[in-house]
């Protein structure tokens, strides 16, 4: 299907589950939303931590249609919202219409999917793909740099590499630097404050094998740590793995 056409069937409830391995060819991006009061600094926290939080739009206040994705309403177009009260995860919802203020500004930061999509084309296999599972996801002890009230935890998304893909994994993801870009680390879990491999903080765990080591990327979903921190009154953000899939293919973004 084509991204407009996944749209209308996000928009019309008729999808509702992550949208990983969905439309390969065009960007998907992670969607943070909130009040205008907070917008300089998030854009800051943004500037200042761009591995993790790379902005590839941001909707003026009030805004909701993309420039990225003709006809787009972001009130809708994502399959579940996370809605954040005071630093909780306040509620889950599959639009924001009756939520909707006109002093709402929406980031859009780039997505790990798409340099999955060209992984998958150089024939290096992703198992949570395969399995057809969100990718797992985890909070580390490396910390982002803060601005005004947004601080808190990197967190990454691991995925289990051939040992003999390694070099080539790293060598086709730095090409997406609007994408999370190469690797923030590979190995040893402990070492990045992971205790336990099994048990992600978001997502869902997929078996690492004899011959493969985790790899971990810097993930969007660092800014919904910095969220819970900050504790602002209310910020909405995509629920994990749940993206807005823009019109751009992966190829209009690449460096």
């Amino acid at each position: 299907m084509k991204s407009k056409q996944v749209r209308e069937k996000i928009r019309s409830g008729e999808f509702q589950t992550n949208t990983s391995g969905a439309c390969d060819e065009y960007v998907q991006a992670n969607v943070v939303i909130l009040p205008k009061e907070y917008a300089f600094d998030f854009f800051l926290y943004t500037y200042r931590n761009s591995q993790a939080c790379p902005v590839i739009d941001v909707l003026e206040a009030g805004e909701y249609e993309s420039r990225l994705a003709k006809g787009s309403d972001i009130r809708t177009d994502v399959p579940l919202y996370h809605i954040y009260k005071n630093g909780e995860l306040h509620e889950k919802k599959n639009d924001l219409l009756d939520l909707w203020k006109n002093d709402f500004v929406t980031f859009l930061l780039g997505c790990s999917f798409t340099f999955e999509s060209q992984l998958l084309e150089n024939g290096i296999f992703l198992r949570h793909v395969e399995c057809k599972k969100n990718v797992a996801m985890y909070k580390t002890n490396i910390p982002t740099v803060q601005a005004g009230d947004f601080s808190g935890p990197l967190v990454v998304s691991m995925r289990p590499i051939s040992n003999e893909h390694i070099d080539k994994v790293v060598e086709i993801t730095s090409r997406y630097p609007n994408f999370h870009g190469a690797p923030v680390h590979i190995g040893e879990p402990s070492e990045i404050g992971i205790k336990q491999i099994e048990q992600p903080d978001y997502g869902e765990f997929v078996e690492i094998k004899e011959n493969e080591t985790p790899v971990f990327w810097a993930c969007g979903v660092t800014p919904q740590a910095a969220a819970v921190q900050a504790k602002i009154p209310q910020m909405i953000t995509h629920a994990p793995g749940h993206m807005f899939i823009t019109d751009w293919t992966n190829k209009d973004f690449m460096k």
